[in-house]
């Protein structure tokens, strides 16, 4: 590109932007009413979404604090994957206060449980200017990391006015994703650029994170800190008890984190499963509380004997399927089980966390669509850790293979536990980027 041109193309984006960020806000300031309705309409099924309203406008009490560490994670898959580095980080800095954000209610029961008064938690505000300076304002942050992609460009822009250092950590970037920015493209351009380091997932993660325009003497490949995770050994205990209380000789599957357009495959799945085990158990839990009343409605109205955890407490030796419609208990399921099917993958959700029942030694078996999860998919499955299949029948015919060769599972179990091995070491790093950019220095590792 010529001397030129290049100065062209800058001058031509100095003026598009600040265009397409007052288009932007302007967008956000006319959807908000409409952001609200759906809140109030999702929490009619779940109620936590109805409170809280002042925090995602930035208005809470100010919790008094100076030079404080923040780290970002969206819900309940960040938070969990993020556990290690909040544990790192308030190690490293004992006498900075921990703030951790969320932005769904699930998210924020995660926090509360993992971290207690330990942390001070609260919802990200929404990415209107005013609301995110007022946020700011009260937290006053020594340094931002946010995990995986939340790109919030008045939020960027403005932690980068101020000198608010961030860290885009576990970046990751799915084709689709990099297609959606579409025409708002050098807005995200000019958000990311704010960011003094983004550590991404995996090679791939980090060529699309360039094509955004992240800046290539600030991105590295990292790893994925879902690589990092420890199984307690409470955890393993309150598995095999579960287990005992199911019994321990019936076959038992968990099908994690479904979607709608999934809880039905999966109960036919399980229709096939019964034909050949009669005494097999299917733990059904779904993604979003909003579906625990109609997954519980669709096993019984399809004839299966069916308990739920929040009012039976557990599975008996006649249940066919249980559902769980808690949260912060799908570990110990997983714990429990001896196969997992994880959701988001039969439908074009993308995928979900496939290293939480591979760190628990499971075989694991997911659908054709794992975009979001694409890396770490690969390596689980090139490793024979994971199981991919393309619908329902496939399912079925996998999950009673699976029954019958407890070798064969094993074999995979061990296997993922392997590749978690061999991938470990990315909180480290991401705690040593952290380190260097809060002072100042160019990120080397």
């Amino acid at each position: 590109m010529s001397r030129r041109l290049r100065i062209l193309r800058g001058l031509v984006r100095s003026r598009v932007v600040p265009l397409l960020r007052l288009l932007y806000t302007l967008t956000m300031y006319l959807m908000t009413p409409v952001i609200l309705y759906r809140l109030a309409a999702r929490g009619l099924r779940y109620r936590r979404y109805l409170s809280r309203w002042k925090e995602r406008f930035g208005f809470f009490p100010a919790p008094a604090m100076k030079n404080s560490s923040w780290v970002h994670a969206v819900s309940v898959g960040e938070v969990n994957a993020a556990v290690p580095l909040i544990e790192a980080l308030m190690l490293h800095y004992p006498d900075a206060p921990m703030v951790v954000t969320t932005v769904t209610p699930t998210g924020s029961e995660r926090v509360q449980k993992l971290f207690g008064d330990r942390v001070f938690h609260v919802y990200l505000p929404y990415d209107l200017p005013a609301s995110v300076k007022r946020f700011l304002d009260r937290i006053r942050p020594r340094f931002a990391v946010i995990m995986e992609t939340e790109i919030w460009p008045n939020l960027f822009i403005t932690c980068r006015e101020r000198g608010i250092p961030i860290v885009v950590t576990n970046a990751r970037l799915s084709e689709r994703s990099l297609k959606g920015y579409g025409p708002v493209r050098p807005l995200a351009r000019r958000a990311i650029r704010c960011a003094n380091f983004v550590a991404a997932q995996s090679p791939l993660d980090a060529e699309r994170l360039r094509a955004l325009g992240a800046a290539v003497t600030r991105l590295a490949v990292i790893g994925n800190l879902k690589f990092d995770m420890r199984v307690p050994v409470s955890l393993v205990a309150n598995g095999a008890a579960l287990r005992d209380s199911w019994g321990m000789r019936r076959p038992v599957w968990i099908a994690a984190s479904t979607h709608e357009g999934e809880e039905l495959p999966v109960l036919k799945a399980h229709s096939a499963v019964l034909q050949r085990y009669p005494d097999a158990l299917l733990v059904l839990v779904p993604r979003h509380p909003e579906r625990f009343r109609p997954v519980l409605g669709a096993c019984r109205a399809l004839g299966f004997s069916t308990r739920v955890r929040s009012e039976d407490g557990a599975a008996d030796d006649r249940c066919q399927c249980f559902v769980v419609d808690t949260m912060g208990e799908l570990l110990q399921f997983y714990a429990a089980s001896d196969i997992a099917f994880v959701g988001g993958s039969l439908e074009p959700i993308g995928g979900h966390n496939l290293l939480e029942p591979a760190a628990l030694g499971k075989p694991v078996i997911v659908g054709p669509h794992t975009f979001n999860t694409e890396e770490v998919a690969a390596k689980l499955i090139e490793a024979k850790a994971v199981l991919r299949v393309a619908d329902e029948i496939e399912l079925g015919a996998a999950l009673i293979r699976l029954f019958a060769r407890e070798q064969e599972r094993v074999a995979m179990g061990q296997a993922a536990q392997h590749v978690l091995e061999r991938e470990r070491g990315a909180v480290a790093r991401t705690v040593q980027i952290v380190e260097q950019v809060v002072a100042g220095q160019p990120v080397t590792l």
